[in-house]
């Protein structure tokens, strides 16, 4: 591979088969913990000699052979692990449920619900740390630490590598539904350039895979819809320069009408089973939008009492912030205000909180304050499209230069 970027086609290789090589030596190993070692050895390793001796022509099996040879070196003094290695295999192209099972493993009830989710979306879907934190809003470490204490966990409780039962999917599938729900905000909003549009539509295969897996099951439906509402207006969210166009100034016409159809059609389908959980919900939100000709005929009335219903299912300061965006297209700006300043010291790192005050703040008047949150938020952000609008703002803003 001549002229490639050896960083980013290992980003690559590892994003497409990453957790399909875990999942293997995990099968055979039964150990999270060696599993992930030896594919963090192999990665350092081409990092180290790819950019010297060139990258392999077929990396992926490259990656695979360094952690198997790696493998016998750590655990040569023990026969068991030994002869599993030996017997391993270059793994290929997975099986359509070979995700799913280990995301259901890192989704045991023998691990906290924060430690299920930052496992799962570290084992099967590559997400790093720092995406982790802020998929979270806490600190790297305490990412890295919920991770190792879930691994311990895993390998002494002795969880076994296989597709829990039934009754044991039903039980599993609310942290299972977060993860590929936080996967998709990583990389649909996070921290992608702009915006990861690779993990945005592995969320939506994973989401797929797992209604055929459990079909007719109403919030695998919702979640499923949600994510195909929001990619449906993907083509329209940034400009040609890579900047963020905000959903009231977007070209309607550029939306996916016709996903956004097929989403609908799967909503509704999903409320006729049972009464709506906090996934259907959501997307019935994103689908008000979606059916709007532009923003002044958006349907906010309705948004908010969606958000009442949905912060009465999953209470959660974020979704109050989102409910008094809505309130503040029906009630006025101050009003919102109010509530988004009783959020702040609950999401004071939570840059989004920051951005919505500021323009709240604009609305009303209030320009010096408004640049003071505008410079928080830009303080708060590594997305650089984020980054970019928040200085436009700023640039705007007389009131930001008096500092």
């Amino acid at each position: 591979m001549t002229g490639a970027d050896p960083g980013r086609v290992l980003a690559g290789v590892l994003r497409e088969h990453g957790s399909r090589l875990a999942s293997a030596l995990m099968a055979l190993l039964g150990d999270f913990a060696a599993a992930e070692d030896l594919v963090s050895d192999a990665v350092e390793k081409a990092l180290r000699t790819w950019p010297r001796d060139g990258i392999p022509d077929d990396p992926q099996a490259w990656l695979f052979t360094v952690a198997r040879r790696r493998g016998l070196d750590l655990l040569r003094r023990e026969t068991n692990y030994r002869d599993k290695l030996r017997e391993l295999r270059r793994p290929g192209r997975a099986e359509a449920d070979d995700r799913l099972r280990l995301m259901f493993i890192c989704c045991h009830p023998a691990l906290s619900r924060e430690a299920q989710v930052a496992l799962t979306l570290r084992m099967v879907c590559g997400l790093d740390t720092g995406q982790l934190a802020k998929a979270f809003l806490v600190s790297e470490s305490a990412v890295a630490q919920r991770i190792t204490r879930a691994k311990r966990k895993i390998s002494q409780a002795g969880i076994p590598y296989r597709t829990p039962s039934d009754s044991e999917l039903a039980e599993r599938l609310h942290e299972v539904l977060a993860v590929i729900y936080l996967l998709f905000n990583e990389g649909y909003l996070a921290t992608g350039v702009p915006g990861d549009l690779d993990l945005a539509a592995d969320a939506e295969w994973l989401a797929g895979l797992l209604d055929r897996l459990l079909p007719g099951e109403p919030e695998v439906m919702g979640l499923l819809a949600l994510i195909r509402l929001h990619r449906a207006r993907a083509a329209a969210r940034f400009d040609g320069a890579g900047r963020i166009v905000l959903l009231r100034d977007q070209d309607r016409s550029r939306w996916d009408h016709a996903l956004i159809g097929r989403a609908i059609e799967l909503l509704v389908a999903a409320a006729r089973i049972r009464q709506p959980g906090p996934y259907q919900v959501q997307a019935a939100i994103v689908a008000c939008h979606a059916e709007a000709a532009d923003w002044a005929t958006t349907d906010w009335p309705q948004i908010v009492v969606l958000y009442e219903l949905l912060s009465a299912m999953a209470p959660s300061p974020v979704i109050r912030l989102h409910q008094a965006i809505a309130r503040a297209q029906v009630e006025g700006p101050e009003s919102a205000l109010t509530t988004v300043d009783e959020l702040t010291g609950q999401l004071a790192g939570y840059h989004l909180l920051h951005a919505t005050r500021a323009e709240l703040l604009r609305q009303l008047g209030r320009s010096e304050e408004a640049a003071g949150a505008d410079r928080r938020a830009l303080a708060l952000t590594r997305n650089p499209a984020e980054q970019a609008l928040l200085e436009q703002r700023l640039r705007g803003n007389p009131a930001s230069h008096r500092r």
